[in-house]
Formats: C-alpha cells, sequence, structure tokens
C-alpha cells in the first residue's frame, strides 16, 4: 500500500473518529461543512494540543483525490487524533477498510489493555495476599470461667493486646477473641484475676481458663441481691474489705463521683435501695492477703 492509499485510509479514521465525537454528523467529507470545520479544528486543538488550519482541511480532507502526500508533521498531528502516536505508526496499523477506526484504536490500546490488566492482577493479588497472610497469622483463643466452664461475659471482661508497652482493646464476642499468633495477651476483669499470655512463649494456646476474684463475685452479689440476714452479711463485708479500702462511685451524666469509706460503704450495702442495684463493679483492686482495697462502681 503507498503512502497516498494510507493517507486515504487516515482520512476515513478522522471522519469515524469526529461522528464518534459528533454523532449527529452522518454525512462524509463531501458534505462537510464550515461549521463541522471548526468542530474538527477544536476538536484536534484539544484531543493533540496541536493546532490546524481551516485551509489545510479544505486542501487535503474535503477531497476526495490528492495528488501529493501533506506534510509529515500534518500527518502526526491527525494521526494522534485517531489515537496513534504519530504517522510511522499509523503506517504500519493493520487497516482494514471496512473497520478502519476499530483496528487501528484497538492496536494502539493494546498496550494500554495490557498494562492495565498487569496493575490490576498486581493490586488484587497483594490485596489477596495480605488478606490470607493475615488470616494465616491469627490465633483463636476461647475463653471460659475456670470452675464452672461457663462463657465469659464481654460487658465485664476486657482484652489487650501488648504492643511496645501500649494497651490495644481487641474484641471479645462469644467469648472468644482473635489474635496475632506472636502476641502478647492481658486479660482483664474485677470479676477474674488478671491473666497475662505470652504467645511467643506458649504458642498454640487455644483455650485460657479464667480464675474467679472470690470476693469481688461476692461484693457483687450482695448488691444485685435482696438482704435476707444483714448481720450476717456484715460479718462478711468485714472480711473481704481492707479496714483502708476506698471506694469510688461515678455519678451518671458526668456529675462526678461519690468517695466512701469501709464503714460507708458497708451501710450502703447493709440497707438495700434502689439505687444500690443499679451499681456496677468495673474495678477491683486486691492485696496480697486477697482482701479488697479499691472499688471504683458505675451507676447504670
Amino acid at each position: 500500500m503507498t503512502d497516498i492509499n494510507v493517507f486515504y485510509e487516515l482520512k476515513k479514521c478522522v471522519l469515524e473518529h469526529y461522528k464518534k465525537r459528533y454523532p449527529y454528523f452522518e454525512g462524509s467529507w463531501k458534505n462537510f461543512t464550515s461549521q463541522d470545520i471548526l468542530n474538527l479544528i477544536d476538536d484536534v486543538q484539544v484531543q493533540t494540543k496541536n493546532s490546524v488550519s481551516e485551509k489545510w482541511i479544505y486542501t487535503h480532507l474535503k477531497p476526495e483525490t490528492n495528488e501529493k502526500l501533506p506534510r509529515k508533521d500534518m500527518l502526526d498531528i491527525f494521526s494522534q487524533y485517531v489515537g496513534t502516536s504519530g504517522w510511522d505508526e499509523f503506517k504500519f496499523q493493520p487497516i482494514d477498510n471496512n473497520d478502519a477506526v476499530n483496528d487501528v484504536t484497538k492496536s494502539s490500546n493494546k498496550k494500554k489493555y495490557f498494562i492495565f490488566g498487569c496493575i490490576t492482577f498486581v493490586l488484587f493479588g497483594s490485596v489477596f495476599w495480605k488478606i490470607y497472610n493475615k488470616n494465616n497469622q491469627l490465633q483463636t483463643i476461647q475463653l471460659e470461667e475456670k470452675f464452672s466452664n461457663d462463657s465469659i461475659s464481654s460487658s465485664s471482661t476486657k482484652v489487650y493486646v501488648v504492643e511496645d508497652k501500649v494497651e490495644k482493646e481487641v474484641e471479645l464476642k462469644d467469648s472468644k477473641i482473635e489474635v496475632d499468633k506472636n502476641a502478647q495477651v492481658v486479660i482483664k476483669s474485677p470479676f477474674y484475676k488478671e491473666k497475662k499470655i505470652d504467645l511467643t512463649q506458649t504458642p498454640n494456646v487455644d483455650k485460657v481458663s479464667l480464675q474467679p476474684n472470690d470476693y469481688s463475685n461476692i461484693l457483687q452479689g450482695f448488691i444485685k441481691s435482696d438482704i435476707k440476714d444483714w448481720q450476717t452479711r456484715k460479718e462478711q463485708l468485714q472480711k473481704i474489705l481492707h479496714d483502708n479500702v476506698e471506694v469510688i462511685v461515678m455519678l451518671k451524666n458526668n456529675l462526678g463521683a461519690e468517695y466512701f469509706n469501709k464503714n460507708e460503704f458497708s451501710q450502703k450495702l447493709i440497707i438495700p435501695t434502689p439505687s444500690l442495684k443499679k451499681m456496677k463493679i468495673v474495678e477491683v483492686v486486691n492485696d496480697s492477703n486477697n482482701q479488697i482495697t479499691f472499688i471504683r462502681i458505675i451507676q447504670e
């Protein structure tokens, strides 16, 4: 195919490309109007950042036959307009006379599709690998009460992963936690003794039993139950509460807190009131003899 024949194919491609940009135009170069020429000039400017003249279009695109090949710089501009890098690439495109535009643009976009496909594959592969690797590094641990094997309530028990001495809370759901296989785990609750687990030292742990804090559970029972024998309860409180126990009751609606010593708090527990049953223990500190030295309570 001669360069002139290739130029005829370029003219077809330019016309077809223009029709895609301006669908209402259904004619040929023969009935290409002055307005169409202005539209084409603007479109070429937008897509290639190059300017062409009306005269050039009248001289080289509108005629049915061309005796001379136009300047290469102009051929480059219109070759870029139809989707190739320039005239040299356009000449080497396999051109089908029945659908010249599709073949040219298909060939010129192959590299783009290939690159896009590779990037997409890498991104999805990376995401999949991260998810797989993360799941492969997770370990599920079941928490249970040591003696009864009952499930552990998430409302009164908190689980933390320690990273660089910073505790980060993890979700406790259905008495189970999911943590990294190399994590350091701390389990805290006012009703169980604090438990620390270093999975680097004790790997493959799938179940952890929490030992109840007996005095805390007795105290919570006093708060929630109806009084039957206040004298017995008073004697029990004397035993489980340290003489210097401090009790902080956090008031609702950010109204502050109330402070009670041993006698004041014991008296409050002995005389049941509606507000007493709304108290919830959230923190307890025991001494070496297991007596309670500190209690933090919130009002529900």
